[in-house]
C-alpha cells in the first residue's frame, strides 16, 4: 500500500466517475493505506477496501428489473423515498452482488465514511470491522440524501448524507497525519454550488423541524462547501494536495440514462490511466 490518504467525493451517480478513478487503480493492485468516503463515495469506499472492482459500477448502472433501485409514483408515496433503499443496502450487497465483508474486515487500510448527525446538525466518521449490518448501516446513512430518501439510523441515533455537513473532508484527512492527500471530486474545476432557494429551505424547515441544528446546516450548506472549494484550489496551486476530477460535462446526481452513466464511469478510468504518473509521482515527492 502506498502511505497516503484518498478523499472521494459523493454526488449519488455522479460516483460513476470515481468508480472509474478506483477500478483503474485496483487493476493496478494501487492502495491508498487511508480512504475517507463522503455519501455515494463511501459507497466507492468499502468496495475499494474490499478489492471488488466494478462492483459500485454494477451497482449503479442496473441492467435487470431485478436491479432497478428507483421507485415508480406508486412506491414513491408509500415509502416516502424515491430509491429503494433497503435493495441497494441490504439485497444487492448480500445477495445479487455480493460484498468482500471478509476482505474489508481483514484490510489494515482505514477507512472512514462521512455521516451527518440529524441531531447536532455535525460530521461524524465512522467505520466498523466486525459487524456487517452496522457497516452497510453507516454507509447507508452516509448516503441518505434529504427530501429524497428517509433517516437512516445507527446504534439509534438519525443520520442523513455526510456531504450535508462535510462535502469534501479535506480537514478530516489531514487528522491523520499523512503528508500526501488525493482527492477525488466529481465536478467541474470551478464549480460553485448556489445559495439553498426559498422553496428548498421552506421544505427543509417543513420536514425536518424537530432538528434545528440539521435544519442550519442543510440551509448553510452552499457556503461551507464553497469555502473548502476556494482552500482546495489554493492547496492545489501549491501543490500541497493532488485533485482528480471530471473534465467532460458531469452527469446527474440521479441520472437515469445508462449510455451516460458508462460515459461518465469511462471518463473517470480514461482520466486516472493519464494521472496515474503524476499521482505516483506525487506520493513520492
Amino acid at each position: 500500500m502506498e502511505k497516503g490518504t484518498i478523499i472521494l467525493e459523493g454526488g449519488a451517480n455522479r460516483g460513476l466517475f470515481t468508480a472509474g478513478v478506483l477500478d483503474y487503480l485496483m487493476d493496478q493492485e494501487f492502495y491508498f493505506t487511508h480512504v475517507v468516503g463522503v455519501s455515494m463515495g463511501a459507497c466507492n469506499a468499502i468496495d475499494y477496501v474490499s478489492r471488488q472492482p466494478e462492483r459500485t459500477k454494477k451497482c449503479i448502472i442496473t441492467d435487470t428489473e431485478e436491479t432497478n433501485y428507483y421507485y415508480g409514483p406508486t412506491e414513491i408515496l408509500k415509502e416516502k423515498s424515491i430509491m429503494n433503499m433497503d435493495l441497494i443496502f441490504d439485497k444487492l450487497p448480500n445477495e445479487l452482488l455480493p460484498f468482500d465483508y471478509e476482505t474489508y474486515f481483514k484490510s489494515a487500510m482505514k477507512c472512514e465514511q462521512v455521516v451527518t448527525n440529524c441531531v447536532t446538525g455535525k460530521a461524524e466518521y465512522l467505520d466498523e470491522r466486525e459487524d456487517k449490518q452496522r457497516l452497510l448501516d453507516i454507509t447507508r446513512a452516509s448516503c441518505s440524501m434529504p427530501l429524497v430518501t428517509p433517516m437512516a439510523f445507527v446504534d439509534g441515533v438519525p443520520y442523513l448524507d455526510g456531504g450535508l455537513a462535510d462535502s469534501i473532508p479535506i480537514k478530516r484527512a489531514m487528522t491523520y497525519g499523512n503528508k500526501k492527500i488525493v482527492l477525488i471530486l466529481t465536478r467541474n474545476s470551478g464549480y460553485r454550488k448556489k445559495p439553498t432557494g426559498k422553496v428548498v429551505k421552506g421544505l427543509y424547515e417543513g420536514m425536518y423541524k424537530r432538528y434545528p441544528a440539521l435544519v442550519k446546516t442543510l440551509i448553510n450548506r452552499n457556503a461551507q462547501y464553497n469555502r473548502t472549494l476556494e482552500k482546495i484550489e489554493e492547496w492545489e496551486k501549491k501543490g500541497y494536495i493532488y485533485v482528480i476530477r471530471p473534465e467532460m460535462p458531469t452527469i446527474s446526481r440521479l441520472e437515469k440514462d445508462s449510455s451516460k452513466q458508462e460515459a461518465f464511469y469511462q471518463h473517470g478510468v480514461e482520466q486516472m490511466t493519464r494521472q496515474f504518473d503524476e499521482v505516483k509521482k506525487f506520493l513520492k515527492g
